[in-house]
């Protein structure tokens, strides 16, 4: 209770007493032989005694203000108590909802391997069974008089034992067969025969990047370069290019090419500019029209290339925009437009939605919301998406090397689930992956470069050019 003998030191040292000054009292502290303390307050004499003596009075008053001090020490002191115990349920509940939030994760992760190695394991059996298939053609022996087209008998002259059958039956002779080789185009090895393969199925596979253009300024660090799947007008064809650097304050050069060639070799046929500024690299084209977001906003707009004037314009309802909800590379994607098969998409995500990728389907010449579906995948996780016969597909990484197409989400069932497809990114900065349904390609822009890649769908059929 040093706090008390404090307290008590001073209300003495307060007390009236006629000539004492302040160094005439000691504070003494001491130990006895069993450890307890024992302090000793001392004061000396002075030259002039205290008239009177301290009265009762007095002391009631010392005595009543020690009071009230040890009542104020216990209620501080339980105050302290008090808030400490609530920070520390506090603390608790924080660090109760994280584990929740952890262990939450840990088990969809756990779910997305088993249903991985599923996968594996399907995937496994088929191995098999193709390997059995091959086995069993090795050893089945051809038809008689089967031949292969296109394989044709070498000239030789009449002396020759293989078309002397006298000889090759009665001396033991043996008939050389030989075969020409003939240099067959890809395309005759495909289905349908170097047709245009059409119809919609499920993403299988996806090929290796092929490189058509490389930019050479800062501007094209990264932008958006595609083709017409379904072109209008008579200036333009599905054979047209058109690019659009995206690093710049003011964004609104559109790059016009009459083919791949022209393309490549970088010099643009036309360049027209836009009413309004792009923002990033989410825009699309799609029956005559340039789709694309108007920087800094949610609006949509749909730019006519023949007429070169904006066509429409509206607001995505409540989708993020400028940085809000973009992919993890950034650069303000927060609205992706996509086509294919089936008509115009936007990949966005809203408050509601929490950062969840949002698919809306548009109509192409009002920009209306025609239906909605909300996925479970968080658009910040993923580089990059795409639509493909009515599905979204993710792209795991952008900078990567070795990455995967780790998403899909169908929208005719509703459902999503995880995928394990390998990607490629060559040049490991990615900033823009579209699908294109006429040329059955993903275009990409890898770190200044231009690229496509060529994709197998399962369930396509051949169609007419």
């Amino acid at each position: 209770m040093w706090l008390q003998v404090f307290v008590l030191f001073c209300s003495c040292w307060a007390l009236p007493c006629g000539g004492q000054g302040p160094d005439r009292a000691s504070l003494q502290r001491s130990s006895d032989r069993s450890g307890r303390c024992h302090y000793t307050f001392t004061v000396a004499p002075p030259d002039q005694s205290c008239s009177g003596g301290v009265s009762g009075p007095e002391l009631e008053g010392v005595s009543s203000r020690l009071t009230v001090l040890e009542a104020l020490v216990s209620r501080l002191i339980a105050g302290v108590n008090v808030g400490g115990a609530g920070r520390r349920r506090d603390g608790g509940e924080g660090l109760q909802e994280a584990y929740s939030q952890v262990t939450g994760e840990r088990n969809q992760l756990q779910r997305d391997k088993e249903h991985l190695e599923g996968r594996v394991l399907e995937l496994q059996r088929g191995l098999e069974q193709l390997g059995q298939e091959a086995e069993r053609l090795r050893g089945a022996s051809c038809p008689p008089g089967a031949g292969a087209p296109g394989t044709q008998r070498e000239n030789r002259p009449a002396s020759d034992p293989a078309f002397d059958a006298g000889a090759g039956a009665g001396a033991g002779a043996y008939q050389e067969m030989k075969a020409e080789v003939t240099e067959v185009p890809a395309s005759l090895l495909l289905p349908g025969g170097g047709q245009r393969v059409t119809g919609c199925g499920e993403l299988l596979s996806v090929g290796g990047p092929v490189s058509h253009k490389k930019a050479d300024s800062i501007t094209g660090k990264y932008g958006v370069w595609m083709q017409d799947p379904e072109p209008r007008g008579p200036h333009y064809s599905r054979d047209t290019v058109w690019r659009i650097d995206t690093v710049g304050k003011d964004v609104r050069q559109l790059f016009v090419y009459e083919d791949m060639d022209q393309f490549s070799r970088g010099v643009p046929t036309k360049v027209l500019v836009l009413p309004e500024p792009v923002e990033s690299t989410g825009a699309a084209m799609y029956r005559g029209a340039l789709y694309y977001q108007r920087k800094r906003s949610r609006t949509l707009i749909r730019y006519d290339v023949t007429s070169e004037s904006l066509a429409s314009r509206r607001d995505l309802p409540h989708a993020g925009f400028h940085g809000q909800h973009p992919y993890s590379w950034g650069g303000y994607t927060d609205i992706d437009l996509a086509v294919d098969e089936q008509g115009l998409w936007a990949i966005y995500s809203t408050g509601q939605a929490r950062g969840a990728i949002v698919i809306s389907k548009l109509d192409p010449e009002s920009l209306e919301v025609r239906k909605s579906w909300e996925t479970k995948i968080r658009k910040h996780a993923v580089g990059n998406a795409f639509m493909l016969c009515g599905r979204l597909y993710t792209v795991a990484s952008y900078t990567a090397p070795n990455t995967t197409i780790n998403h899909t989400y169908d929208t005719a069932s509703g459902e999503g689930r995880a995928l394990a497809l390998p990607f490629r990114n060559q040049y490991r900065y990615t900033s823009m992956v579209d699908y294109n349904h006429a040329q059955r390609k993903l275009y990409a822009w890898d770190n200044f470069h231009m690229v496509t890649y060529d994709v197998t769908v399962g369930g396509a059929r051949p169609g007419s050019s």
